[in-house]
Order: structure tokens, then C-alpha cells, then sequence
């Protein structure tokens, strides 16, 4: 059975139209779009991590309230930037939000996409070493982060303080969140990377690279590559893997005016240049939810996935977006599990 999430990027602007102006407004929207969705049976409720723009940015906060006010779904991010992180920190705000949610946190990480601030982690006081990169100093704060959850030994003990010497752990852990970290991969030959490292895959509306074909069809073979290098890998449990799609069901008139016009222009992939290279847009599906729901049902990549985050408009509020989920739930997500293959 699929699993269905929504994704939310928490813009705030104090625009004509928008109903989410400030930060507050973000924030606490998306604790009780969470609410919301539990409540209209979805599965799951994710935050982007964005720094210096006006959208969600600590998510250890925002997750834990969310944590204390639903009861089944899974919480999580999609995604971390590693470079900003300081891995110890992180291991400790990680494990205390997951412990007030009772396990449910489903952290999602990676180096990070292009952002508006120039180096904008070194001014986080993270830099590269020597003859490293954005993305390998991103790897090596994931390292340190996962052992710490784990339990590793990360500080020497004061013999006088503590009695004995050896190796401190960080506290609190929570058991069990070392399987749930997710890598957020944007070519195949990272999700490669990702199986060996033991990690699930998350896998957006983005790919950086191309080949010519669509969309769901390049993100499929990142899938089956990346299940290939896990069971080659030798892991004993089975990895989770995610997708995430913009999908905006036309239910009537409110969600007809926002988003009818739209739902030819953005029917197709989008090619274009990022950071120096070609990348691949997944299209959006909009439209009415007998059709969204055909239509993904014949998404590769969908259909390879055990879990579908589904971006939101979150500065159209709450409501709409409860609603649209309540569509999807009950009205796509049957259609695309009657498409797996038994």
C-alpha cells in the first residue's frame, strides 16, 4: 500500500492572496495542517528545510509540536541541508523530537540545493576542509551524525567526574531512528550511493541529470538502481523509498480558479540548466481526481515507491489543503494501489 504524505516548503509573504504572511503563520499552520491530515487519513506530514528565505528553517521545533499534537502519522523532513548542521546537535534535537512522537520521525537529508545566500553555510561557521566539497563536508556531517544516533562513543569521559573513562555517548537517543533516516538523491549514481551507505531514499520532482526520457521513467531506473546496490549491498531490512509529486485535484470552484488554468501548461516535464548542468522537472498532475488518479497510476516511479509526498501550496492555508489531501486519500491513492503489480 502506498503511503501518502504531504510535503510543505512553508512560504510566508504579506501579499494579496496569501494566508500565511508572517512566520508564526507558517509555523503554526503546519502543525494544524498535520492535525488535518491525520484526520483525513493520510500517512505522513513533511517539512524543506530552507535557510535565509522566508520558509521553514529549524524543523526540531516545528517537528516535536507537531509530535505532541497528532498520534498516528509519520513526521519528517525532506530535506536537511547537511552543511549547515553541526551533527551532534542535531543527533540530540533529532532523538528528543522523536521520543515526544514516540518514533514516529522520518528524517530525510542531504547536501542541499541551490540557495540564495553565497556560502551561505560557511556563515553557519561550517566550511569545507581542505580539499573537500559542499557535498563531501555534507557526507562527513551525515557520518558523524547517524554513528551518534546509533550510540557511538563521541566524547572522552572525565574519570572525575563520571567515575570511569571511556567513550560518552550524546543523550537522549531514540531506539530505532537510525533506520529511519532517508538520503535526498538527485541522480542515480547518488541513490547508488545512498543504498550502500544503508540509508532509505527520497527522490523529489527534481532529477540533475537528463537522458530523453520522461520523468517518471529517469526516476524509475534511479529506483531499481538504487533497490539493485541495496540487496548487493547485503542489508538485511527492506529500505523504504519515496517520491514526491505536485498534485492538485480540482474538487470545485476555489480549487477550480487556482489551479484550472494551469493544468494544461504544466502537463508536461520541464529541461532546463541548474548549477552548470541539465536537470529534469517532473511534471504536475492537476485536474479532476478520477484522471490525477489514472494518470499516476501509470507513473513508474510512483508505482516503485512505497511512500508519495505530495507538495502543497501552503500559502493558500489550511483548509484547501485539507481538503485536496482528503481528495487524494480517498479518491487517487485506492486507484494507485489497484495499479501495482500483485
Amino acid at each position: 500500500m502506498t503511503r501518502i504524505g504531504f510535503l510543505s516548503f512553508g512560504h510566508w509573504q504579506a501579499v494579496p492572496g496569501s494566508r500565511v504572511r508572517t512566520a508564526r503563520d507558517a509555523l503554526m499552520q503546519t502543525v494544524e495542517l498535520a492535525e488535518a491530515a491525520e484526520e483525513v487519513g493520510a500517512d505522513g506530514a513533511f517539512v524543506r528545510v530552507h535557510h535565509f528565505a522566508p520558509q521553514l528553517a529549524s524543523p526540531f521545533p516545528l517537528l516535536a509540536a507537531m509530535g505532541v499534537r497528532t498520534t498516528r502519522i509519520e513526521l519528517g523532513t525532506a530535506v536537511i541541508d547537511m552543511r549547515y548542521e553541526n551533527p551532534l546537535y542535531m543527533a540530540e534535537d533529532a532523538a528528543a523530537a522523536d521520543l515526544l512522537s514516540d518514533g514516529r520521525l522520518q528524517l530525510g537529508i542531504s547536501r542541499g540545493s541551490p540557495e540564495t545566500a553565497l556560502r551561505g553555510a560557511s556563515s553557519f561557521g561550517y566550511v569545507p576542509a581542505e580539499g573537500e566539497t559542499d557535498a563531501d563536508m555534507a557526507r562527513r556531517h551525515t557520518e558523524i551524525f547517524r554513528a551518534a544516533i546509533g550510540g557511538a562513543g563521541v566524547a572522552q569521559a572525565d574519570p572525575q567526574m563520571t567515575g570511569h573513562s571511556g567513550a560518552l555517548a550524546i543523550e537522549p537517543r531514540s531506539p530505532g531512528l537510525t533506520e529511519r533516516i532517508w538520503w535526498g538523491a538527485g541522480t542515480r549514481a547518488t541513490a547508488v550511493w545512498t543504498a550502500e551507505q544503508g540509508m532509505n531514499l527520497m527522490s523529489s520532482t527534481l532529477l540533475t541529470e537528463d537522458t530523453g526520457v520522461p520523468f517518471d521513467e529517469l526516476q524509475a531506473e534511479q529506483l531499481s538502481m538504487y533497490r539493485r546496490a541495496w540487496k548487493d549491498a547485503g542489508w538485511e531490512r527492506e529500505p523504504r523509498v519515496s517520491v514526491s509529486r505536485s498534485i492538485l485535484p480540482i474538487i470545485d470552484d476555489e480549487t477550480n480558479r487556482f489551479f484550472g488554468i494551469r493544468s494544461q501548461a504544466d502537463a508536461k516535464d520541464q529541461v532546463g540548466y541548474l548549477d552548470g548542468g541539465l536537470a529534469r522537472f517532473g511534471r504536475s498532475y492537476i485536474g479532476e481526481p478520477d484522471v490525477i488518479a489514472e494518470e499516476l497510476a501509470r507513473d513508474a516511479a510512483v508505482q516503485d515507491a512505497d511512500t508519495l509526498l505530495v507538495t502543497v501550496p501552503n500559502q493558500l492555508g489550511v483548509d484547501i489543503n485539507a481538503r485536496m489531501l482528503e481528495s487524494i486519500v480517498r479518491d487517487i491513492k485506492p486507484v494507485i494501489d489497484a495499479g501495482r503489480p500483485a
